[in-house]
């Protein structure tokens, strides 16, 4: 192993005006993605060596050029921005690779004003890509001619002992596709930090033929990788092969709220003009009126100059450890209340307190000359800016976290107060609030908020909803110019802010909350009760859960059974499948926990976009059209042969009934009807569980009435059966909205099941997203569904919307609404049939 121990001082490999990477007009770069180092805007047509060393990678197209120095230390250097599109046009490389170079010797030359013309830039880069290894350290921040003194290399701490530990041990590689939605933005990338902690082998990442660090969450995010991305993982050291198989499981597993993520991001936008009324998103809907409160950021004041250096230093470490134990103590108390969201947020906010990035920025702005609130307000502006360039509205989102940072840090440095100045009751308006400043708000007992800028999927929106904390977002530049103290009215569940509210307006909305609150109450005090239509007709209403103590939630919340148990929970995020003991018992859990209530547990669903450790299989264009559900187990059919068996042995049996996902045909059901009957004999068992199937493709809607001669209940799965018929993925960031199981189209499918169901007696229930929704509650009730399965929190609520209605009348106006033409039409018609509240 080289020497990294023995310093180096770079010489400028060009002469022109010298720039931190900070500076350079390059997301990748700027961000730290690439390594630390410098940079330089040229005036001379020349690169040259700066330093001894070796040549070891020679670009294609004769813009870059890599060396390995004597002590280790490997340097990229970057002629111009975007210069690899000019495909070696312009460029003469005079160098191979190979070659042993000496300090100063020409690299490549370039005709300067060829490649000025068609490039983004020629500002130029000196970066070393092993930075784990080393730190650079600028001489000089002025201009600079060749040979000069530009950097001084010293290696990194940890001692050369571990550094040796980690280079000795083996090398492995794995690729993996990215679950996390929108991609690997703050708080995936600190998950991936915090997995990286946990070994002795130095990992990173390589996305699109760019590199970082997985002890750097800015590193990471400023990669851009996408949602669905191919990502390439490598890890050195003693323990490489367990921290590859731990990041891989990470990058391939979403995280939990990830799965009920709401619809993307979007900028302030203006819809149609309505005197005194501005109009945005609603982040968490309710509403409220009160009293409009403006919250301003923190405004620094001039940099007097003249630091002391090792003061400010201190002033800084010392902020940073206080907002560090801040949100330590933040983050307990999520983990101590079990607020999930929570916790991951501020988990996220933790690494990036830590972050090497910032940090080092913030450092050198101080070694500069910077005092330390003005270093540290600068790091983050320049990574926020970093992240909104990156072309991904997620991830511009998530600058908003580093911002909340800089007003903590900035509070401890400059001494301001914690809390605001805003009064219970009033509805907060600011540019965007932070994560933190929304739990303080909450705690002032804040009655709303609004914002100029954010998203429906931003930390704080997510963290509003969690508090019951009416939120519009997107409501553009007006919303400051507004009068404080001015009442307005905040309807979040109509997008609108009302800026002048009459007396009467004003009193409508405290009678219409009056009335919320009491029918909620009226709801949950009937919610243990049977749901019967007016004319007698018991609709079950179930729960959809995951664990057991989903299970228990959905009991005391007044559920008639589940209606959908995911076994998913067993298999994910673990490197060997569950055993057989280990099932029957977490089954049967759940079955205790609903005391004499039927459970319906579905089968694993894994495969496709959900892969599984210890199940490799390949990866697919199309996941979700690929190896999914039934399909896995024919592939695979020791794994559902071991779950059947753990289910047969659940007691009382006559309680467990088993669900098939993505069956498309008959012979699958009776295959598994048959395997069925061969482990339950194996078994000596003569009782059966009840077997239905899934109905979430269209062809076994198409198939129903066929399928329900064979099974003993179907099940509708709304979500995937919408994008299977409308050619949309639900996770399109462009066509989830326009993802409606309202559509005529799918309204069609559930009367055919139904239809079909009938004709053998056959019961038909819905576990999607569309039992959820109380508009449609008396369409599917209408068509012949006869038990919906929701969250826990809305059993109450769905069981009153049941109660309200009239099977036969349903069932005529129902079936009017299949000839319509569109969600939007049927969603109309519904609110005039059947109007909420």
């Amino acid at each position: 192993m080289p020497n990294n121990n023995k310093e180096l001082i770079l010489s400028a490999p060009l002469s022109g005006p010298v720039l931190t990477l900070a500076n350079v007009p390059d997301a990748v770069f700027a961000s730290g993605a690439m390594g630390d180092g410098i940079a330089i805007d040229p005036l001379n047509d020349t690169l040259y060596a700066p330093c001894a060393g070796e040549v070891i990678h020679v670009a294609r197209s004769g813009h870059a050029v890599t060396l390995r120095a004597d002590n280790g230390a490997e340097l990229l250097l970057h002629l111009g921005l975007d210069t690899v599109e000019l495909q070696g046009e312009g460029f003469s490389m005079l160098v191979k690779e190979g070659a042993r170079v000496s300090n100063g010797q020409p690299l490549l030359r370039y005709d300067v004003d060829k490649v000025a013309l068609r490039c983004k830039s020629l500002v130029s880069l000196l970066v070393i890509t092993n930075g784990e290894h080393f730190q650079a350290r600028p001489i000089t921040l002025k201009g600079v001619k060749v040979g000069e003194p530009l950097l001084h290399v010293v290696a990194k701490t940890p001692a050369e002992t571990q550094d040796e530990e980690q280079a000795v041990g083996i090398e492995v590689f794995g690729q993996v596709r990215i679950a996390h939605r929108g991609g690997l933005h703050a708080r995936p990338a600190a998950l991936i930090r915090q997995t990286a902690q946990g070994f002795k082998s130095r990992s990173q990442l390589h996305f699109q033929g760019k590199t970082a660090s997985c002890d750097s969450v800015m590193g990471m995010m400023g990669l851009a990788i996408t949602e669905q991305a191919e990502v390439h993982v490598s890890c050195r050291g003693s323990d490489a092969e367990a921290a590859l198989h731990a990041l891989l499981s990470t990058l391939s597993t979403a995280l939990a709220e990830e799965a009920h993520a709401v619809a993307p991001a979007v900028k302030a936008q203006h819809r149609s003009a309505e005197a005194g009324v501005l109009h945005g998103v609603c982040a968490a809907p309710g509403l409220v009126a009160g009293p409009l409160v403006r919250l301003d950021g923190i405004q620094l004041p001039e940099d007097a100059g003249r630091h002391n250096v090792e003061e400010q230093r201190q002033q800084l470490n010392s902020a940073l450890g206080h907002v560090r134990r801040e949100i330590q103590l933040t983050l307990e108390n999520a983990k101590a209340r079990r607020h999930r969201d929570e916790e991951a947020i501020f988990s996220a906010h933790l690494a990036l307190l830590e972050d090497p990035i910032l940090l080092d920025a913030a450092h050198l702005a101080i070694d500069q000359g910077s005092a330390a609130s003005h270093a540290w307000s600068r790091s983050i502006d320049v990574q926020c800016k970093v992240l909104q360039q990156l072309g991904s509205t997620l991830l511009a989102e998530r600058a908003n976290d580093l911002r909340d940072l800089r007003q903590r840090v900035l509070r401890v440095l400059l001494g301001e107060a914690w809390q605001f100045d805003v009064p219970a009751g009033a509805i907060v308006a600011a540019q965007e609030l932070t994560p933190s400043e929304l739990l303080q708000l909450c705690a002032q007992g804040v009655a709303g908020v609004c914002m100029v800028e954010g998203g429906a999927t931003s930390h704080v929106a997510i963290l509003a909803r969690g508090k019951g904390l009416p939120c519009l977002v997107a409501l553009g530049d007006a919303l400051l110019v507004q009068t404080p103290g001015q009442s307005v009215v905040l309807d979040a569940d109509g997008g609108r802010l009302e800026l002048a509210p009459t007396a009467e307006r004003l009193a409508q909305v405290q009678q219409e909350q009056r009335r919320r609150a009491t029918q909620h109450a009226q709801q949950e005090a009937l919610a243990h009760t049977s749901a019967h239509t007016r004319d007698g007709v018991n609709i079950e209403v179930a729960a959809n859960v995951a664990s057991r103590s989903d299970a228990a939630q959905a009991l005391a919340s007044g559920a008639d059974g589940v209606g959908l148990l995911r076994t998913e929970f067993l298999f994910v995020d673990r490197h060997t499948a569950p055993d057989e003991e280990e099932q029957r018992q977490a089954y049967q859990a759940v079955l205790d926990a609903m005391g004499d209530k039927p459970v319906i547990i579905r089968t694993i669903d894994v495969g496709g976009d959900k892969q599984l450790d210890y199940l490799p299989l390949p990866a697919e264009a199309n996941p979700v059209l690929g190896l999914r559900g039934i399909r896995l187990a024919q592939l695979r059919p020791e794994l559902l042969d071991q779950q059947l068996r753990a289910l047969l042995q659940t007691r009382p049996l006559q309680r467990c009934r088993i669900l098939l996902p993505m069956v498309t045909e008959v012979d699958e059901l009776l295959h598994i009807r048959q395997r069925l009957d061969t482990l339950a004999s194996e078994l000596g068992l003569s009782e059966r569980p009840q077997l239905g199937v899934m109905i979430e493709v269209p062809a076994a809607a198409l198939l129903a009435e066929q399928l329900a001669e064979h099974a003993d209940f179907l099940s509708i799965g709304t979500n995937d059966l919408s994008q299977y018929t409308l050619a949309m993925d639900r996770d399109h960031a462009g066509l989830a909205a326009r993802v409606d199981a309202l559509h005529p189209a799918l309204l069609r499918l559930i009367a055919q099941t139904c239809a079909g169901a009938a004709k053998h007696g056959r019961w038909v229930g819905v576990c999607g997203a569309l039992a959820c929704d109380p508009l449609a509650t008396p369409v599917l009730i209408g068509l012949g569904v006869r038990e919906l399965s929701v969250s826990p929190p809305q059993i109450a609520e769905i069981k009153a919307r049941v109660r309200q209605l009239d099977t036969v009348k349903c069932a005529c106006l129902s079936a009017e609404l299949l000839n319509l033409g569109s969600a939007a039409a049927v969603r109309r018609a519904c609110h005039q049939h059947w109007p909420l509240g």
